[in-house]
């Protein structure tokens, strides 16, 4: 769970449809070979790993730096920093042995950097947004709440090239935890010269990764991430260079592409994902955020009644969502775990753990489903109202969704367009009936979503529980923690829980659609987080 993805919780994120004013063909692609001119559509806001939680500064950290492994597709990970490493006591100690590498001002990366940079982000002085990653890291609860200083934290160097950490209990899924840049290592004497203004510039840091950062003022909206000498894998990267540029409106970074300003850009809505979709620059990739409908039962009584849910689920024309309404890329979510997540012997999660009735339509049986549960409840009428957020695609989500549920005998929708703000903030309240709401994993493995629906989660804003539910994940925490074949059908028959008993309506996993120039090659999507890693990237 990340504190980025707590703020979409109660919306749907999905940029304004924008009017083309150009549909011609892409220019030629850049004599360049060693650059690249991509854009972002957000800020970069800081450099600090400490204190990163937005994906624009993920994106920029993950390829600056690099904590002991990185992320690569699905649940899978690659080392980085760390050469090798060994799990002993039961699951719970890790010892890592590092490489030789340096820092962008030359020196050697060390353990000590890596036990230095941890600490910090558990400090509660750092006032880490991320550092709740580490609750099961020896003595961390104490150090949250101040009664026991970040030295006594379960992270230990010993020498420079070899890093221990020590937890209360096994966690399957720590070594995937281990890529975000909150584990990242950082110089103690850096930290201190710079003070408040650490990270705060890019001159005011320094990189261990495959890139440098280079001209980002702290406000700007463009800097430059340079190759970094130092990297232990420098004769891999091909890149000198990658140029980024903030470009908000849609449609001005399309002409900038057009004109050969960039190589890359972002497509939004459905009419430029339909000019381009057969343009051979276009690419769509997977992202992991699912959408669905959170139902909040106490507000609604009769929702209580699974019939009534059920109906609810398959009343919704997912193809007509999907291609229709939403056109851009976006396909029906099978479950709260996004497919390309995580795979057991070469199928993909939701393979095994999707209910085809939970995730598909069919009208016929949603209104037999729904008179008998009407019937099962004794009224005639139910009326219910579906909160989302007021951009232009949300609302035409909300409305979709509104007209294809009246179409069940008796029940009445009341759409609650609210600003993006607001709505967040009453979906953490559990202030709403139904809700668009969704999940974006910071971390590769079905536990991060599924985690947020535990009885007792705080983030389990429909306060839906189920002991069965519980128990898959408990004993997937637990128990089976140190097992990753049981531990993964743990998480399987969890999901099947709440799909069969309906405690969400899935509605649709998100897509990324967008123009790169065909000449363009290793760059890596990962479908959250840092979403491009450049270290493998090439020009021919």
């Amino acid at each position: 769970m990340k504190f980025k993805s707590i703020a979409k919780l109660g919306v749907v994120a999905i940029a304004a449809t924008m009017v083309l004013a150009a549909c011609g063909k892409s220019s030629d692609t850049t004599s360049r070979t060693d650059s690249l001119n991509w854009m972002s559509n957000t800020t970069l806001t800081t450099l600090d790993p400490s204190k990163a939680v937005d994906v624009t500064s993920d994106q920029v950290l993950y390829n600056a730096m690099r904590g002991l492994v990185t992320p690569d597709k699905g649940n899978k990970i690659d080392l980085a920093i760390a050469k090798n490493y060994k799990v002993t006591n039961g699951g719970k100690t890790y010892t890592f042995t590092l490489r030789n590498t340096k820092w962008s001002n030359g020196k050697k990366v060390t353990a000590g950097d890596f036990e230095y940079g941890i600490k910090r982000s558990a400090d509660p002085k750092t006032a880490s947004q991320m550092a709740y990653y580490m609750s099961n890291i020896m003595n961390y609860d104490k150090v949250k709440t101040g009664s026991m200083s970040a030295d006594k934290l379960g992270v230990k160097a010993m020498g420079d090239n070899k890093l221990q950490i020590t937890l209360t209990k096994p966690q399957a899924d720590f070594i995937n935890v281990l890529a975000l840049p909150v584990f990242y290592p950082q110089q103690k004497t850096l930290v201190e010269k710079y003070g408040t203004a650490y990270g705060t510039t890019s001159d005011k840091m320094v990189y261990d990764g495959p890139f440098a950062v280079k001209n980002w003022k702290g406000s700007n909206d463009a800097w430059t991430l340079s190759k970094n000498k130092g990297y232990y894998d420098n004769a891999n990267v091909k890149l000198k260079a990658i140029n980024y540029s903030v470009i908000k409106d849609p449609q001005t970074a399309l002409d900038e592409y057009q004109s050969g300003k960039l190589d890359q850009t972002l497509l939004a809505g459905k009419q430029q994902v339909n000019t381009y979709k057969n343009n051979k620059d276009f690419v769509n990739h997977k992202q992991f955020m699912v959408q669905y409908l959170s139902i909040n039962q106490s507000k609604v009584p009769a929702l209580k009644n699974k019939n009534l849910r059920k109906a609810l689920s398959l009343a919704i024309n997912r193809e007509e969502l999907t291609q229709n309404v939403l056109g851009d890329g976006s396909f029906t979510a099978r479950g709260l775990v996004p497919d390309t997540l995580a795979y057991m012997n070469g199928k993909d999660f939701n393979d095994y753990a999707t209910v085809k009735d939970a995730t598909t339509g069919d009208m016929t049986k949603a209104k037999q489903l729904w008179a008998k549960g009407l019937k099962e409840i004794g009224k005639k009428s139910v009326s219910i109202s579906i909160m989302n957020n007021n951009d232009q695609t949300s609302r035409s989500v909300t409305e979709f969704l509104q007209t294809e549920l009246e179409k069940l005998p008796g029940l009445k929708v009341n759409a609650e367009i609210l600003p993006n703000n607001v709505a967040s903030g009453r979906s953490l309240k559990s202030d709403y009936e139904l809700s668009v709401s969704g999940w974006d994993p910071s971390i590769s493995d079905p536990i991060s979503p599924l985690q947020t629906k535990v009885s007792t989660s705080p983030i389990n804003t429909s306060k839906w529980g189920n002991s069965m539910y519980d128990m898959y994940i408990d004993r997937s925490n637990n128990e089976d923690a140190n097992n990753q074949n049981k531990r993964f059908f743990d998480l399987v028959n969890a999901q099947k829980v709440i799909l069969n008993d309906q405690g969400i309506i899935p509605l649709i996993q998100k897509a990324q659609p967008e123009l790169m120039k065909t000449n363009i090659h290793g760059v890596k999507y990962l479908g959250n987080g840092p979403a491009w890693d450049f270290s493998h990237a090439y020009i021919k």
